[in-house]
């Protein structure tokens, strides 16, 4: 099975809009379709609480003609356009979709950050983890959510292997940056947030990407859209991750990072396993 993630930052930009910005981001989803995976898991979304417009599902359709869509939008008390996270699956797949909720502080329930597919044999889940915030006025919530977040994975492991896609916003260890250095009171980079990591690996969980790949340096997920030159000298953090549970990490093939050419923030992710 081939699966990509991808923190998109606004899909709704990306659809509709003829910035330049959006235009490199239509070339990304060009690129993943052409890679046909089994199942794309798109994370921070900012669609409406209605979800994807008509107009959204024609490029949608037009884009990736060969995908069902479920997605999952920030409703009310959260902020409008919000996060939020979508699957598109090959139409031949009929998994059981799900929208938990993982009582954590409010409302980040209601922020559309998990959402999950159930086959036969294992779950997929797609989340986009809260960042911890200016000042780290968030860091508080976060470490509640990083203890639900994991209580909710070990939920699922228990009755099937688990895969976890998406925007985890820590950077595991110093390996996981550029400038650890100077960024160990950054949100995705505190004691707190890489302990919180630490724990859910702890619990039954294997990062693919260091499984496969060993401690290779200098290989990112994001890099910082205000900092023009951040991805020309890159000066990236790895925070988006695939996680297996510990018993079908043997049959991970490939984790890596695709290509998205110039266009800073996120860069989409690479699952191959053998299921």
């Amino acid at each position: 099975m081939k699966i990509i993630s991808w923190n998109i930052d606004s899909l709704n930009a990306a659809l509709t809009s003829d910035s330049n910005r959006a235009i490199m981001s239509r070339e990304v989803l060009i690129k993943i379709n052409d890679l046909q995976a089994d199942v794309i898991a798109i994370q921070e979304t900012k669609l409406s609480a209605k979800g994807p417009t008509k107009k959204h599902k024609k490029v949608i359709e037009k884009l990736f003609p060969n995908y069902k869509i479920a997605w999952r939008s920030s409703q009310e008390p959260a902020r409008k356009g919000y996060a939020g996270t979508m699957f598109m699956f090959k139409k031949e797949l009929e998994p059981e979709v799900s929208y938990p909720e993982i009582s954590c502080p409010h409302p980040m329930d209601s922020e559309g950050r998990i959402l999950t597919l159930e086959f036969d044999n294992f779950y997929l889940t797609n989340v986009y983890t809260p960042n911890a915030g200016s000042e780290l006025k968030r860091l508080g919530d976060r470490q509640i959510w990083d203890e639900k977040y994991a209580d909710y994975l070990v939920s699922l492991d228990q009755a099937k292997p688990v895969i976890a896609a998406g925007d985890f916003n820590v950077a595991h260890e110093e390996i996981d940056l550029a400038h650890p250095d100077r960024n160990h009171f950054s949100a995705g980079f505190t004691d707190e947030e890489r302990q919180g990591f630490t724990n859910l690996l702890n619990r039954g969980f294997t990062d693919t990407f260091r499984h496969v790949h060993g401690p290779v340096e200098g290989l990112y997920t994001w890099w910082a859209q205000r900092v023009r030159t951040s991805k020309q000298n890159n000066s990236g953090w790895r925070i988006d991750y695939f996680l297996v549970s510990d018993r079908i990490a043997e049959k991970v093939q490939k984790s890596e990072m695709i290509d998205s050419g110039d266009r800073q923030d996120h860069t989409p992710i690479l699952l191959e396993i053998d299921l």
